[in-house]
């Protein structure tokens, strides 16, 4: 049975690739992000996080971009693999 794993880009994991599914952002921010990528249906890496978990970098269309937990907790995916294979 296939089963989805829904999350914000926030609670992400270094390693993980999400999807994006849903952009709960409006206005120009909303317009900066779908401009980066940050698209439904693209898939984004969670590269790094910052020791207090505030910015996180996501790979998004070859392309390193940090988000403040203020927008990255508004963009919604399903989580469709992670890098670590422990």
């Amino acid at each position: 049975m296939h089963t989805t794993n829904r999350l914000t880009l926030y609670q992400g994991k270094k390693g993980d690739f999400i999807r994006i599914t849903d952009i709960f952002l409006e206005g120009v921010m909303r317009r900066r992000l779908l401009d980066l990528g940050f698209v439904p249906g693209a898939i984004i890496e969670v590269l790094k996080k910052s020791p207090l978990g505030d910015p996180i970098a996501f790979r998004v269309s070859q392309t390193t971009i940090a988000l403040r937990k203020e927008e990255s907790s508004k963009i919604e995916g399903e989580l469709i693999s992670n890098d670590k294979s422990n």
